[in-house]
Parts: C-alpha cells; structure tokens; sequence
C-alpha cells in the first residue's frame, strides 16, 4: 500500500451489546499494527518466523505439548486475542501487560548478557549465532529469550494500545 493510501489512524474497537470487544474489530486492529507498526510487525520478521520453528521443535523434541500453530504471526495473534477475552477489566488487563512487560525485561537483559560473553551479532539470524554459544543449555536459554523478546515486544505494544482504547488513558505498569 502507498503512503498516500495509508490509513492515517488505526480502526477503533467496537463492543458488543455485553461490553466485552468484538472480535473483528479487534482482529481488524491486530491487521493493522501488523502492516503499519515496526514493533508488532516484528512477528512477520524472517529471524523471529526462524525462532518460532525451533520453540516449537524444541518443545515436541521435550515432550512439552504446546498447539501447532502455522507461524509466529499466528501465536501472536491467537495469544493476543486470547489475552483481551480472559483480561477484560481494566485492572485484569493492567496486571497481564505488566507481566509481560517485566518477561520482556528479563528477556532483553538476558539476550544482551550472552550476546556481549560471545560478540554475538546484532541484526543476523539469531539461529546462527546461537552456534557460537558452546554450552547447549546456554544456547537453549538464549534462543528461547530471543523470542520471549520479539514476542513480548510484539504484545506490550499492541495490548498497550488496546488498553487506550478501551480505558481512555495510557497503559502505565503497576509498581511496586
């Protein structure tokens, strides 16, 4: 889509007769921040689609039981939906952003501690840099906080948007 063609603002959410947001319009938002916004976007990423195939062959390799979803835009978007459906009071939602705000905290810290032990790259496929990394459980440990990463950064930002929306002022972090 050009520029000039750009929606300029993102669809509003409507609700139902019952309160709660309806789906399509939610869906309808999600579509937008996946083509218009850098953060939410990055779940469309080649690097992160590639984290997403080892999470998930990694989990089946372990016996850990987890849905087999298409690709990394589809768990985000599944997961997103799900959280606005199972978190539909303002305090519920507030308290849902934190935790994965925090998660992406501690991803982010711990992706740059082993990145910098083993000059690893930033901006190349995170799969291949994982090799230089020579404990397995090290590896393991980075690979899987590099998606806990692009997906939390995925999810703070569009679930902050929807907490907007829905509540009239912005997301702030509970503390303390």
């Amino acid at each position: 889509m050009s520029q000039a063609t750009q929606p300029t603002e993102p669809p509003k959410l409507r609700k139902n007769a019952d309160g709660e947001v309806e789906t399509n319009s939610l869906a309808d938002l999600l579509e937008f921040f996946l083509n218009y916004d850098q953060r939410v976007a990055l779940v469309r990423h080649p690097h992160v689609e590639e984290l997403f195939q080892w999470k998930q062959n990694e989990d089946r390799a372990n016996g850990i039981e987890s849905y087999p979803f298409e690709n990394a835009e589809a768990r985000f978007a599944i997961g997103t939906i799900q959280a606005v459906a199972e978190n539909n009071t303002e305090e519920k939602l507030q308290v849902w952003i934190t935790e994965v705000l925090q998660a992406l905290g501690q991803a982010k810290e711990t992706n740059e501690d082993i990145a910098k032990n083993y000059g690893l790259e930033q901006g190349e496929s995170h799969i291949l840099q994982a090799q230089k990394i020579p404990s397995e459980m090290e590896r393991k440990i980075y690979l899987t906080s590099c998606w806990i990463e692009s997906l939390c950064t995925a999810e703070v930002r569009f679930l902050g948007w929807v907490y907007q929306e829905l509540y009239g002022q912005p997301f702030e972090p509970i503390t303390g």
